[in-house]
């Protein structure tokens, strides 16, 4: 059984060692580490622990008896998250750079679970709050019994320190800070790192074959445990939700305006069927969705309350352009998915039939299966 540490990190790579040591000292091996940061993060941990072969990592594995190799951790060790062009991202400071987080820790997470031979060891010390909840949220969805999720703790005054990274078998003095950042000196033997087991409820289990032949994202995956024969979307204009299978989505009013319109073109459509079987007379071209730019507005400031339309932009959906409406419909749908997962929002998000110059847009769903409040 090979052990592998998955482990976030920031800009203090020493959590590294000082997972790997509490979890030497508890009787637990480790065969390989693998370690998820940010550009920032990933330089740390080259020049702290890896680069060479006088840093941190190696310095602890001889002083305590491992082999120089008997522990895979190099440069290819550490995934930085980047954005959907390749480039690296340098810190995690908006909602986007949070959703490539979460995305690279599913897909490490699926990686390393997909083996029978393997334990993971999901370590969460390191790094952003945010880091820490995302791998948390791989390690439900894809951990199994055999895998540990693990929190160290170290003695506060020794906690982010550059210069202890584990503590070594012969005490020495370091330099620490107290409260008020007057400098003093401590001997490394009174310093206590605590490996702490948390436990986690996995859904793997439950997961269907076809979700786990590859990474899926987490609306994917919740919303596949949820049963219900042919589910009902319900757009609430009053509250200016989006709910389906129990799980909701607070819109913007301009996303929500848009949408609305969509969803009121589907529910009007003078067919009788039941299903729409293909059907997309619905369907409107970039035109058409311009020249009713009016209803739009309306519905736009009815979700709006009694904010002034003169403080309201004129350069989104009040002056909608064809640039504009692109722009918009593109929000919504990742709105969309981000909330309910590619797979089930396919066919309620706002969808684009046939090819310029004749694309026409609507949604896919079965008008019985959506419901608007109004």
């Amino acid at each position: 059984m090979k052990n592998i540490l998955l482990a976030v990190t920031g800009l203090s790579p020493q959590v590294i060692t000082e997972t790997l040591y509490a979890l030497h000292q508890s009787g637990q091996a480790v065969d390989e580490i693998h370690v998820i940061s940010t550009r920032s993060g990933k330089e740390k941990v080259y020049a702290g622990l890896i680069g060479g072969n006088n840093s941190h990592f190696f310095r602890y594995l001889e002083e305590y008896g491992f082999q120089k190799n008997s522990i895979r951790f190099g440069y290819e060790n550490v995934h930085v998250i980047t954005d959907e062009n390749g480039n690296e991202i340098a810190d995690i400071l908006s909602a986007y750079d949070n959703e490539r987080l979460l995305s690279k820790c599913l897909e490490l997470a699926f990686q390393f679970t997909i083996k029978k031979d393997t334990t993971v060891f999901f370590s969460i010390a390191g790094g952003r709050k945010t880091m820490s909840a995302c791998l948390t949220l791989a390690a439900q969805l894809y951990g199994r019994p055999q895998d540990r999720l693990y929190h160290v703790l170290v003695s506060p005054e020794f906690e982010n320190n550059h210069d202890f990274f584990y503590p070594p078998k012969k005490s020495r003095q370091i330099e620490l800070q107290d409260n008020q950042g007057h400098p003093y000196f401590k001997e490394t033997r009174f310093a206590q790192v605590s490996l702490i087991n948390i436990p986690f409820v996995s859904i793997r289990n439950q997961l269907s074959s076809d979700h786990l032949k590859e990474p899926k994202d987490p609306g994917t995956l919740m919303i596949s445990l949820i049963k219900e024969e042919d589910p009902v979307l319900t757009v609430n204009l009053i509250s200016r939700k989006i709910t389906y299978k129990t799980m909701e989505l607070d819109m913007m009013p301009s996303q929500m305006a848009l949408y609305a319109f969509f969803a009121m073109q589907k529910k009007q459509c003078p067919k009788e069927a039941e299903k729409c079987n293909g059907c997309h007379e619905c369907f409107m071209d970039t035109a058409e969705i311009l020249a009713n730019n009016e209803l739009i507005l309306k519905q736009y400031k009815k979700l709006c309350g009694s904010r002034p339309i003169e403080e309201m932009s004129d350069s989104g959906i009040i002056g909608l352009t064809a640039e504009n409406y692109r722009s918009l419909r593109s929000k919504v749908n990742k709105s969309i998915s981000g909330a309910f997962g590619l797979y089930a929002s396919k066919d309620f998000q706002i969808t684009s039939m046939g090819t310029k110059p004749d694309t026409r847009y609507g949604i896919l769903m079965d008008k019985v299966r959506l419901e608007i409040v109004i």
